[in-house]
């Protein structure tokens, strides 16, 4: 009986060891993908910047659908529209929900509407959102919009140098005014700087890769937080999110107490919450998320935008060709005018395209076990959505690292003639499934006002060197962040004519009545801005 003990102790040592080493392969059933390595699986190659560029190299070797091990825990990779078209559109009740997110919900309390679980929270805070985003509450903010796309205008105008804080004021500007009712007449407005200031933060601990896997080795919770940068970056960025998104609500729920309401969003939500089941944490958060959707994305668009027609002068060229014929240089376009600028409608959706905002979309989970094409996708599975690589795929693109708007006009999804494109859709860049972005709409038109008014007032050119001959940009020199913008670039800004200058001169002396509705509690700076630019 005791010689027996020690042969038990090593079977069941041997039987620990195995399971232990198992962690981390790849189960039968499972997509194929890269090897996997003990324990780690693929952790020790996951990329910790750029996560759609190797996601793209990988989807060349191994496939649209493929799989990475996370330690025990499995990501799937979709770089194939027909896997997107089926599991994340067709199979949306399955994969609607998000994976576990401990470095978020460290930041947000669990409140974020983009990062939440699929959970009744989630829900309250989607409907919330749905209220004011949908295409008819939308046309209600089109006046301001038209009115802050005027002052970008004669921001750049009187000052092009400094386009990119240009483009993100007015972005910020748009959705404080619809959200809280007050606009931001500068960049430095104090309520800007904040936001891009905590967003910068917020977006560097979110992309993939960028702090450890918490998610996948829980025990990492316990490091102590002096030794634990991430930690220290996540509580810090609480604080600047928080000091931002409640100071705008405490701000907007006194001014309803005085009775000065101006038709803002928050004001619906003070007034209704206990009916909409929220309480002060839920409001001040889907605020702040909706401030994120509204800002960060628009002038990251806006700025791809102005690089493409700055390293791309023959689709600037024929932009303008073509809104010459169609407005004319009398009068800002509007849009109604889109609807007769063809080329200009596919320059939208390369623009979309060729430097998506958001790479790999926002990462999902499914809710049960799933099938697609013979493989299996677990429970709990976290699922990316490679916008990038199905946008930059030679077999469904011609030539797909070039800007070319013409490919709009020869196929409906910009496919090569001859490949099937139908699982492709224009509002792919905003999402899928039911956590496509709720502000598709407040974002599209912004986009298609502003990018019919720069190519209507404004040449932009390279830089030149001092032979006068022009310096390319870097189309590809992005920043790293789960939001993909150009780092900031130079390029020479000058209008059209003389004409197209005092029409937007003129333009922005009309939007004065628009834009002060929204001009309460401004800085003392922000007073004397605005005084000299009406003066």
């Amino acid at each position: 009986m005791s010689s027996l003990l020690p042969i038990s102790l090593g079977v069941l040592f041997l039987f620990l060891c195995v399971r232990i080493l198992r962690i981390g392969s790849r189960e039968r059933g499972l997509p194929p993908g890269p090897p996997t390595v003990p324990i780690l699986g693929n952790m020790h190659i996951f990329p910790t910047e750029y996560a759609h560029y190797k996601f793209t190299e990988w989807a060349r070797k191994y496939g649209g659908f493929y799989s990475l091990k996370m330690g025990s825990g499995t990501v799937v990779v979709l770089t194939d529209p027909a896997a997107v078209k089926y599991l994340m559109d067709q199979r949306s009740g399955n994969t609607v929900d998000r994976p576990p997110a401990y470095i978020a919900d460290s930041v947000t309390g669990g409140l974020s509407l983009v990062m939440a679980r699929y959970t009744e929270t989630w829900r309250t805070l989607r409907r919330a959102a749905h209220s004011i985003l949908t295409p008819q509450q939308s046309q209600k903010h089109l006046p301001i919009q038209k009115a802050e796309a005027t002052q970008l205008l004669h921001d750049i105008l009187t000052k092009p140098e400094g386009f990119y804080k240009h483009l993100r004021r007015y972005a910020s500007s748009v959705i404080l005014s619809v959200l809280y009712g007050k606009r931001a007449p500068r960049y430095e407005t104090p309520e800007t700087t904040a936001f891009f200031e905590s967003q910068h933060e917020w977006e560097s601990i979110i992309d993939p890769g960028a702090t450890p896997p918490v998610d996948f080795f829980p025990i990492l919770k316990y490091v102590p937080e002096r030794w634990a940068k991430w930690k220290r970056d996540c509580a810090k960025t609480r604080k600047m999110q928080r000091d931002l998104y409640f100071g705008l609500l405490d701000e907007t729920k006194e001014r309803v107490a005085r009775g000065e309401d101006n038709g803002s969003y928050m004001e619906e939500i003070l007034r209704n919450q206990e009916e909409l089941g929220m309480d002060r944490e839920m409001a001040g958060y889907l605020g702040g998320i909706l401030i994120e959707g509204g800002s960060d994305t628009t002038s990251a668009f806006l700025q791809t935008l102005v690089l493409a027609l700055t390293a791309y002068p023959d689709a600037q060229r024929k932009a303008q060709e073509e809104m010459d014929r169609v407005v004319g240089s009398q009068r800002l376009p509007t849009l109604e005018d889109l609807d007769h600028l063809p080329y200009t409608r596919a320059l939208i959706l390369e623009t979309h395209r060729f430097r998506p905002v958001a790479p790999t979309l926002m990462v999902h989970a499914t809710l049960a076990a799933d099938e697609y094409k013979g493989y299996v996708i677990p429970k709990g599975a976290t699922i990316f959505v490679n916008a990038y690589g199905i946008f930059h795929d030679p077999e469904l693109f011609e030539d797909p690292e070039t800007f070319q708007p013409r490919r709009y006009l020869l196929t409906e999804n910009g496919t090569k003639p001859g490949v099937d494109g139908s699982d492709l859709r224009h509002s792919f860049a905003f999402g899928v499934g039911r956590r496509i972005c709720p502000g598709i709409h407040l974002a599209t038109n912004s986009i298609n006002i502003n990018t019919m008014n720069l190519i209507w007032a404004f040449q932009f050119s390279p830089e030149t060197d001092e032979s006068g001959n022009p310096i390319p940009p870097d189309t590809s020199a992005y920043l790293r962040g789960v939001i993909s913008a150009p780092g900031p670039f130079k390029c020479t800004i000058t209008p059209r004519s003389k004409e197209r200058a005092d029409i937007i001169e003129n333009e922005l002396f009309e939007a004065t009545d628009t834009f002060r509705k929204f001009e309460y509690g401004l800085s003392a700076e922000d007073k004397e801005f605005v005084a000299k630019s009406r003066a």
